[in-house]
C-alpha cells in the first residue's frame, strides 16, 4: 500500500473559467519516493466556522445560519462547501496539482450565505480526501486513499470576492418561484421601470411607505406562493 500525504499550499480564483471556480494548489507526496502511476482523487471541502473570529457586523449577518451569538457554542457546526473528483497524472515521490472547485453564489445555500456575510480575513476550510491509488515500482498495485487523509486551508475572503466579481461584478443572485418572477415582470412592465434594480427599489420604497408609494405602487405586490389562497 502506497502511503500518501496532502498539503494545500494556496488557493486562487480561476479568472478564465466559464463559471465561478477556485483553484486549490495541492502538494501530494508518496512515502519513500514511491512511484504512483495515477491517482483517482476525491475531495470533500468543509467550512470550519468555529476556527475564526467574527466582528459585530458579521455576527449579525450570520444570525440566520447560527442563531444568536450566545448559542454559537452549540450551533457553530461545519458547513459542506463542495465535493469534487480529479485524476492526478503519474508521478514519483511528489507532485503539485491544481484542484478546480466550482462554486455557487446562491444565497439559498448555507455556504453561499456564510461567504457573503464575511467582510475580511480568511475562511477556514478542511479538505477531506479519499480515492484510489494505482502504484507499484515494477508492477501494478491498487490501494485506497485512507479516509483519515486531510489538509487544512485558509481561503482569503479577498480571493472569494475576486472570483465572484469576475463573473457577477457588484451583483448577487436570488432564487424565486416562477409565480413571483411573473408577478415581478408584470409589475415592471405596468410601471415602465427600466431595470430589475429599479423594480426592486420601487417595491422596497413602497413597502416602507415612501417615494414610489405616492405614485400608486401597492404596499405588497408579490407574496410567497405558500401564502396565496387558492381561487
Amino acid at each position: 500500500m502506497t502511503e500518501l500525504s496532502f498539503v494545500c499550499t494556496g488557493v486562487r480564483a480561476d479568472r478564465y473559467a466559464a463559471a465561478p471556480t477556485l483553484l486549490f494548489r495541492l502538494k501530494i507526496s508518496a512515502a519513500d519516493g514511491a512511484r504512483v502511476h495515477a491517482l483517482a482523487l476525491r475531495c470533500q471541502l468543509r467550512i470550519e466556522p468555529a476556527r475564526r473570529d467574527y466582528d459585530a457586523e458579521e455576527t449579525a449577518a450570520l444570525a440566520d445560519l447560527f442563531g444568536a451569538r450566545s448559542r454559537w457554542g452549540n450551533t457553530l457546526k461545519p458547513l459542506q462547501f463542495a465535493q469534487v473528483s480529479q485524476v492526478v497524472p503519474g508521478f514519483t515521490g511528489e507532485s503539485e496539482v491544481d484542484l478546480p472547485v466550482p462554486c455557487s453564489y446562491d444565497l439559498e445555500v448555507a455556504a453561499g450565505r456564510y461567504m457573503h456575510a464575511l467582510r475580511d480575513g480568511e475562511v477556514p476550510l478542511l479538505l477531506l480526501f479519499s480515492g484510489t491509488v494505482f502504484s507499484g515500482p515494477g508492477g501494478f498495485q491498487v490501494s485506497p486513499v485512507p479516509w483519515h487523509k486531510e489538509a487544512e486551508c485558509r481561503l482569503p475572503t479577498a480571493v472569494w470576492r475576486e472570483m465572484t466579481d469576475t463573473h457577477f461584478p457588484g451583483c448577487g443572485w436570488l432564487r424565486l418561484p416562477r409565480e413571483s418572477l411573473d408577478a415581478l415582470l408584470a409589475f415592471r412592465s405596468r410601471h415602465a421601470l427600466p431595470s430589475w434594480e429599479a423594480t426592486v427599489a420601487a417595491l422596497l420604497a413602497a413597502a416602507e411607505g415612501s417615494g414610489p408609494g405616492s405614485r400608486g405602487f401597492p404596499s405588497a405586490v408579490v407574496r410567497p406562493a405558500t401564502e396565496r389562497t387558492a381561487p
